[in-house]
């Protein structure tokens, strides 16, 4: 016990009854309290206390207790209760299964586990269980439900070795580009899934805002511009005419399927420029296979957390001073085309660095 003193608190459970026992029964005899503290090295508490338990509950209230928690006390699920849990968050969203949002956290998950099995867990309790499952807290990687999964082959092995092909007959170089806007009030979120293995969530395709387009090679280049007004035809015009003039050759630019991308007007720009830039599609709903998306995450983690922009002209201003800092970074420049899925660029261009 926590109130022995001297050697005493150093014995053996069964030793410890023992000594209980014996200093009540010298109680029983007549002994003053403070002689048996004394005679047995104890404290005046817990002389009172024992003498309290024996007259509350006699012998037994004096005997030995196991020490620790039970074992499996956490295990509150069984087995095959637990597999169905770890089933439910990797396969499923929370609003598959009767319950809110997209995204799993420990209380989510504990609301889960009371509207299967009308157990109630604290989040740390379902916290052991997702680590003892191997999952994680992440960020998920966001894809659509329109993603056609033949189409993104076709682009892996059929589409991209031709570009690649194309770019290196005629000498020229391929950069991958995106548009992205960028919020005042940007925040972003994770869920709980596998290790080593992101989770996915679905989606359909006071504040302020600015947007910018960037692209990037495998030879760590990049190429950027900052604006205020929505991403048209004209902006995208304007960032061709910037981005020819940066090149001696002939640029592959790859480019998702934004109606700005496919306008009469960008049409018209790059037939008056065919040596200059020529536009390859990406399939729809495939964001993941562009690794200048994973500029467009960098961007956003990048900008200050603490220190908010006051307004539009101050949020630009970060977004170019980012895009400026990676360009004199070709190590994270080149480090984007490490992701698991964009790393088929780099299997049909392995000589590009």
């Amino acid at each position: 016990m926590s109130d022995l003193v001297g050697d005493a608190r150093h014995l053996s459970p069964s030793a410890q009854e023992a000594l209980r026992l014996r200093a009540v029964a010298a109680l029983v005899a007549g002994r003053d309290r403070e002689d048996v503290a004394a005679m047995f090295g104890v404290s005046l508490k817990s002389v009172d206390g024992w003498w309290a338990k024996w007259q509350a509950g006699g012998r037994e209230a004096l005997a030995m207790r196991p020490r620790g928690k039970p074992v499996c006390v956490h295990q509150v699920l069984g087995e095959a209760e637990q597999a169905a849990v770890r089933q439910a968050v990797l396969h499923h969203r929370p609003c598959d299964v009767g319950l809110s949002g997209q995204l799993w956290t420990r209380r989510m998950v504990g609301e889960l586990i009371a509207k299967l099995y009308r157990v109630r867990l604290t989040e740390v309790g379902v916290g052991k269980y997702l680590k003892r499952w191997g999952l994680s807290f992440q960020r998920p990687d966001k894809r659509a439900v329109e993603q056609d999964p033949e189409a993104v082959r076709r682009w892996r092995e059929e589409t991209w070795p031709k570009i690649h092909g194309k770019a290196r007959k005629d000498g020229g170089e391929i950069l991958l580009a995106d548009q992205v806007g960028i919020r005042s009030d940007q925040v972003t979120s994770r869920t709980w899934g596998e290790k080593g293995n992101t989770p996915v969530v679905r989606r359909s395709g006071n504040r302020f805002s600015v947007n910018a387009v960037s692209a990037i090679s495998t030879k760590a280049r990049m190429h950027f511009t900052v604006f205020t007004e929505h991403f048209t035809a004209e902006v995208m015009c304007c960032f061709l005419d910037r981005l020819a003039g940066h090149f001696d050759h002939k640029v592959h630019l790859v480019v998702d399927g934004h109606s700005a991308h496919r306008s009469m007007k960008v049409r018209d720009w790059l037939a008056a420029h065919p040596d200059d830039v020529e536009l390859h599609f990406l399939p729809p709903y495939s964001p993941e296979l562009n690794p200048d998306e994973l500029v467009n995450a960098d961007l956003k983690h990048s900008l200050p957390k603490q220190h908010r922009a006051r307004d539009q002209a101050e949020l630009a201003a970060e977004t170019r001073r980012f895009f400026r800092r990676r360009q004199r970074q070709p190590r994270i420049v080149r480090g984007y085309f490490g992701g698991p899925h964009v790393r088929y660029i780099l299997d049909e261009n392995p000589m590009s660095f």
